[in-house]
């Protein structure tokens, strides 16, 4: 059987009890946890030149190979052009597009690093599966390096409309060059079809279902939603049911029943619109006000990027002020954290909560809604309230509340239903939605995409 060699742009930390971390690095750790493999990226450290000193570190079946990134590449290739020119347009937001030739330069000189780093490692028959915007170029440095590898890559995040991608300089580079993968996978078939779109109108390639081809060369196209392993997350918040820390979160409701979010602090989850959709819910419908507590968990992220510093105002300015308006000696409405906690203990909170809510403006999957619905109890399941711009929307639109998470109003009217749902209404949504989750497990993602990463054209 052929190695899997993976790509991300940061690879996660192996050790038990570390933080929780983002999306991407949680499926694809859990992902080679089964089968193995070699993870390879940026250790997050800052040195004089890119990519040494390299380091080796192994545990059970990975292996990790990571190396840092020097001052210049961070600035442009990572807080410039790929936060802050493909990470706002993939999500829909051209208004904080933030583009320099520096930057491009930095994202081209990265990516062909990144190839350099693959041919030292890579044998003739390894599967190589890049992870996500970083590296849309990669492709194409490694095929100028000569490397006849399999090379597939999985967007996490969003594709935009063609009409918003053109909005990126370069934007024709970018996508042919992402032709030289031989296998694409995206979220949804929306995300596919705006890719397909996209190079049918503006580099003439000719399209059928599955494929593109321009040039001669084929790249087979895909949907894999991402998904999440349940069983595993049943287990994890049984387990940790009565920790010290659900214990305190217990203590501090006083039987109130409880809201729950849980993101990254990010410009695209929708922040501000559920601090002012909860808000909503206590003015119109006063029975709540100090029944119902909202507890928001958002660490930090790219806070050294342009714009995040003024999203964390703002969200703490919202929250002080629906708090000055709401609290009473016993209970403040929302509680605000900006840190992290460990897998275990937000699977934990999951399940100790009422209704998970998750109000992304714009987001390639969301595994926080799979985790939610994943860690409740069978017999008393808690209720997931979900944005229809979220990925997850596409599998569990039977099962959750969806909302619109630009209308205040429809925020708090789903709220004030998933409080007053019954059990058996529960149960049943919760059972639907367990059986999707089942079906396209993270097992089958990557089961999958390596499968059909191996077929050969």
């Amino acid at each position: 059987m052929s190695r899997i060699l993976v790509v991300s742009n940061r690879v996660a930390p192996i050790a038990e009890g570390q933080v929780s971390t983002g999306g991407l690095a949680v499926g694809v750790l859990d992902a080679l946890k089964e089968v193995g493999g070699i993870w390879m990226g940026w250790n997050g450290e800052i040195s004089r030149k890119s990519g040494t000193p390299r380091s080796e570190q192994e545990s059970g079946n990975i292996s990790l190979i990571t190396w840092p990134l020097s001052q210049h590449d961070y600035d442009t290739f990572y807080r410039g052009f790929a936060n802050s020119v493909l990470w706002p347009v993939f999500h829909f937001r051209t208004d904080l597009l933030h583009y320099q030739d520096v930057d491009y330069e930095g994202y081209e000189r990265v990516n062909r690093m990144f190839a350099e780093q693959l041919q030292r490692v890579a044998r003739p028959d390894d599967l190589i599966w890049i992870h996500d915007y970083h590296f849309l170029l990669l492709a194409q440095y490694c095929r100028e390096l000569g490397m006849s590898n399999q090379l597939g890559l999985f967007l996490h995040i969003p594709f935009p409309s063609d009409q918003v991608f053109r909005t990126i300089p370069h934007h024709a580079d970018l996508a042919r060059a992402m032709l030289e993968f031989d296998l694409i996978g995206m979220q949804t078939s929306d995300d596919l079809q705006a890719l397909r779109d996209y190079c049918e109108r503006y580099l003439g390639a000719t399209a059928r279902q599955d494929a593109l081809t321009l040039d001669g060369k084929e790249v087979r196209m895909g949907v894999y939603p991402i998904g999440v392993c349940p069983e595993d997350i049943q287990g994890v918040s049984w387990e940790h049911r009565n920790s010290p820390e659900v214990i305190k979160l217990k203590s501090g409701l006083q039987h109130r029943r409880l809201i729950i979010s849980v993101d990254r602090l990010d410009y695209s989850k929708g922040l501000v619109e559920r601090f002012r959709g909860f808000e909503c819910l206590l003015d119109t419908s006063p029975r709540f006000r100090g029944q119902v507590s909202f507890v928001q968990i958002a660490p930090p992220s790219r806070s050294d990027v342009h714009g995040y510093r003024n999203l964390r105002r703002l969200l703490e300015q919202t929250a002080g002020r629906i708090n000055g308006r709401w609290t009473e000696l016993s209970w403040t409405p929302i509680r605000y954290m900006n840190r992290s906690f460990d897998r275990p203990t937000l699977m934990s909170f999951f399940r100790a909560s009422q209704v998970g809510l998750v109000t992304s403006l714009r987001d390639g999957m969301n595994l926080v809604a799979k985790e939610y619905v994943a860690a409740q109890p069978e017999d008393d399941p808690g209720v997931l309230v979900l944005s229809e711009f979220a990925g997850a929307a596409h599998e569990l639109g039977e099962g959750a509340l969806i909302i619109n998470p630009h209308d205040t109003a429809g925020i708090a009217k789903a709220l004030h239903a998933a409080l007053d749902m019954g059990l058996s209404e529960r149960k049943r949504r919760h059972e639907t939605m367990m059986g999707v989750l089942q079906k396209n497990s993270l097992a089958a993602w990557r089961e999958r995409f390596i499968s059909d990463l191996e077929k050969r054209t």
